[in-house]
């Protein structure tokens, strides 16, 4: 079985970095309800200005998920801004296709338009952070722990 290849260019690290400060920053406001509030106020006043439409309004329902997501999403990118590696960068770049497809999916049953912004920055950021390991992928087999230097496997069952 073949693995992916990791990326090993410096800059890759920096994208990886660079999407978790856009993360820290964008995100920070909805951890705890209180900021929640203020930053729920400042898009829907934002959404109605540009004529994107407000957001509807707070509840303890979504307040609740906006704080899980956003205290799961501040760790996640604390821990990609202290130790970027290239796994982080992948396990990124598959969350933000999944972000990615759910803001779609808010967007076609009438999400606030406000919405699209957000949604083209995790397009990029994936893209950005998921092609270098499909660029990878053909450059040859990647030795794992079960591996000698020679490609062949450890005997497990001696071990």
């Amino acid at each position: 079985m073949s693995r992916l290849r990791a990326p090993a260019h410096p800059t890759y690290l920096r994208v990886v970095r660079a999407s978790a400060w856009y993360d820290l920053v964008v995100t920070a406001g909805f951890a705890t309800p209180w900021t929640y509030a203020v930053v729920h106020d400042a898009l829907s006043s934002c959404g109605k200005a540009l004529g994107f439409g407000a957001l509807p309004e707070l509840d303890p329902w979504q307040i609740l998920f906006a704080n899980l997501m956003g205290s799961v999403v501040v760790i996640w990118a604390a821990l990609r801004i202290v130790r970027p590696l290239p796994e982080h960068g992948l396990f990124d770049g598959v969350a933000r296709t999944l972000f990615a497809t759910w803001q779609g999916y808010a967007l076609a049953h009438g999400a606030s338009r406000l919405l699209w912004l957000f949604l083209g920055i995790e397009v990029a950021f994936g893209i950005l952070q998921l092609a270098p390991w499909r660029w990878g992928r053909n450059a040859g087999p990647v030795r794992n722990d079960a591996s000698q230097a020679d490609g062949r496997p450890f005997d497990t069952a001696s071990r």
